[in-house]
């Protein structure tokens, strides 16, 4: 029984040596995700220059209890003036009343001691009005981007 257990020993120690061989390791995945934010921020500064002319005149007279100064034919200015505006470059030339003294109608009373009533009005061309309108804008954009991938 000896040789027998002897034996039998001997090839359990040779069987073992045969097995014993290395493996690669490999690795193995099915599946992920990959994602990305890119944030992009942008400012924006404008002027707005707006300027509105006025290409003509406009002369009036209204009122009660007045008239004409004896003598006087004309109601209204003569229109000899010019005006010259320039303006980045560009020149523009309107012509307007003359309000001198000498040329303006003369308004009296119609009765002395009476009630009365007198406006006179003058518009002339040119600028009228200049409006400046200065702003930022800040725009800010978020890109989101998601990769799903597997095998």
């Amino acid at each position: 029984m000896k040789k027998i257990y002897v034996l039998f020993a001997s090839m359990c120690v040779l069987a073992n040596v045969r097995t014993a061989k290395a493996v690669p390791v490999v690795p193995n995945f099915t599946q992920g995700s990959m994602t990305s934010v890119t944030t992009q921020t942008v400012t924006t500064s404008e002027t707005i220059n707006s300027m509105d002319y006025a290409t003509g005149w406009t002369y009036s007279v209204s009122g009660s209890g007045v008239e004409l100064e004896s003598g006087s034919t004309n109601i209204a200015p003569d229109v000899t003036t010019t005006q010259t505006n320039t303006n980045n470059g560009v020149t523009s030339t309107w012509t307007g009343l003359d309000l001198s003294q000498n040329n303006k109608p003369n308004w009296v009373q119609s009765e002395a001691g009476n009630a009365f009533q007198f406006t006179e009005h003058y518009s002339g061309p040119g600028l009228q009005t200049h409006t400046i309108i200065q702003r930022d804008t800040t725009v800010q954009s978020v890109t989101e981007s998601t990769s799903i991938f597997s095998n």
